[in-house]
Parts: structure tokens; C-alpha cells; sequence
């Protein structure tokens, strides 16, 4: 029985509140429940198995809340948990919905968007131990060559914001001048975590105005659009009342403060523990 409801987004923590604000931006209307497993973050340093048994908790989660429609708004749990959850779990769990990644979407656009032909990619352990990236781009832009850099500082410096910080600064200069010392022809940095979007402005001032970079919050938003254009036996389960609600595994209280600070706006979570 197909159930309507809004989409879901998950994060292990508060990046995919950077995605969030965009498919609110994107899609005003439509109702939406952000999970966010800040208890068990960060995940990019996690095991693949350990990354999939916690996504796909949060995901059943999620269609228990009545989600037909679950975005993954988190690189890592993309990287090691969307294949295995689409194939194998999604069938016997709930056949009729639907998980999709930030991965591909980003992909898709890269080779659209450099001129060079060189791309940087920024993230964590999880997602650029993965070769995810690397991957999916030989599918969609085989000519690109793909420079990465792990930056596991990257995360906690940003949650518990010490981005700023003189010595959070340096963690973020010097794995920058690591890409680009990688290749002197890049001229297109992804941003592959959803909490980088907060060091964007950092980000381009360090790596030069020939760099373009990339958040993944609007590419994500538009690439939905055109996912619900293309299958409307979707967009119709959604619901539009142009809800919000939020929940973490953490407590609401710390939740609330720093949510805040990446929604740019209030949040009020409820509690859910596994």
C-alpha cells in the first residue's frame, strides 16, 4: 500500500541541515522530517558495515514516520550504505519507496561544470576511501581526472565551531594547498561533505578565484526537482502542508543550539535513541 508523507533527509549529524535549507528553498511547499544521528557521529571515519547498519536504521526509521521518499544527505552514509540499502534491503523493507544519495547528483554535474578537466573533491575518510567519487564520475565524465583529499579535522572543527580558531584555520589551509598541490590545473572543487558548506567562503579564498567551489545543497535540490518531473507516481505520495519537523539520537538541547547555527533558523527537535 503506497502511504503519503513527507521526504525524509538524514545526516549522521548537522551537514545535511545545509541540504535541507535548500530543498526548502527548492520545494516550499512540500513536507519534510531531517534525522539527524549526531549520538553516533561522526561516521566518516566508520567502518562500511557499521555506516550501513546505522543508515539503515535511520532509513526504516524514517519510513516509519511515513517517508516514502528518504534523501541521504550525507556523503558518507551515501558512499558506503545507498547501494546495499537500494538493493538488497529496500525490496523486503518497504518496496514502493525510495532512498536516493548525494553522490550521483554531484557527479552528474562535474563535468559540466570544469573547464580543465581537473576536479578536486573534498571529504572525509569514509567518502574518499570509498573511490565513490572516482567511480560514479568514470560513468558520467570519463575525461575528468579526480584529485582527492581526505580532511577528517574538517567535521568536529566544524560542529563545535573552532573553524575559525587559529589552529582550525590552519587544519583547513593546509589540506587545501594538499589538492592543489595535487594539480595545478584544477579549477573545480566539490565540496563532498554537507557540513563544508559552512568553510565555503574559506575555502575559495584559499584555493584562488580560478577555483570554482561547489556546495552540494542546490545541486541535490535541482537534481530532486527533476527526479519528481521524471516520476510523478512520487510526487504525488508527497504531502504539502509545508511542514518541518526534526529529531536526533542526541539531546535536543545540544541538538537545538547548533542546529540553529547551520539551518540559519530555529529548530525545536523531538528525541529518537536506537
Amino acid at each position: 500500500m503506497n502511504t503519503s508523507g513527507p521526504i525524509g533527509v538524514f545526516d549522521s549529524g548537522y551537514g545535511g541541515l545545509t541540504v535541507l535549507k535548500e530543498l526548502r528553498k527548492q520545494f516550499p511547499n512540500h513536507d519534510f522530517i531531517y534525522f539527524g544521528d549526531n549520538a553516533r557521529a561522526p561516521y566518516g571515519n566508520r567502518s562500511f558495515d557499521v555506516v550501513y547498519q546505522f543508515t539503515l536504521e535511520a532509513v526504516a526509521f524514517l519510513f516509519k514516520k511515513g517517508c516514502p521518499l528518504v534523501i541521504l544527505a550525507c556523503n558518507t552514509a551515501s558512499a558506503k550504505a545507498l547501494r546495499t540499502i537500494q538493493q538488497k534491503d529496500l525490496p523486503g523493507l518497504a518496496p514502493e519507496n525510495r532512498v536516493l544519495g548525494v553522490i550521483r547528483p554531484s557527479a552528474e554535474i562535474l563535468g559540466e561544470v570544469s573547464k580543465s578537466g581537473h576536479v578536486g573533491i573534498l571529504g572525509t575518510n569514509g567518502t574518499i576511501g570509498s573511490n565513490s567519487y572516482p567511480i560514479e564520475l568514470q560513468k558520467f565524465a570519463p575525461h575528468l581526472q579526480v584529485h582527492q583529499q581526505a580532511c577528517p579535522m574538517w567535521v568536529p572543527l566544524i560542529e563545535n565551531q573552532q573553524y575559525l580558531h587559529p589552529a582550525g584555520k590552519q587544519f583547513i589551509a593546509d589540506d587545501v594547498k594538499k589538492i592543489m598541490h595535487q594539480s595545478n590545473q584544477i579549477d573545480t572543487i566539490l565540496l563532498a561533505c554537507t557540513h563544508y558548506p559552512v568553510l565555503k567562503t574559506q575555502i575559495e579564498s584559499l584555493a584562488g578565484k580560478q577555483v570554482n567551489v561547489i556546495a552540494q545543497g542546490p545541486i541535490v535540490a535541482s537534481k530532486l526537482f527533476s527526479y519528481l518531473g521524471a516520476h510523478p507516481e512520487m510526487e504525488d505520495r508527497l504531502t504539502k502542508n509545508g511542514k518541518l519537523s526534526f529529531y536526533s539520537s542526541e539531546s535536543p538541547a545540544v541538538f537545538n543550539e547548533r542546529a540553529s547555527y547551520f539551518f540559519e533558523s530555529k529548530v525545536e527537535a523531538l528525541h529518537h535513541s536506537f
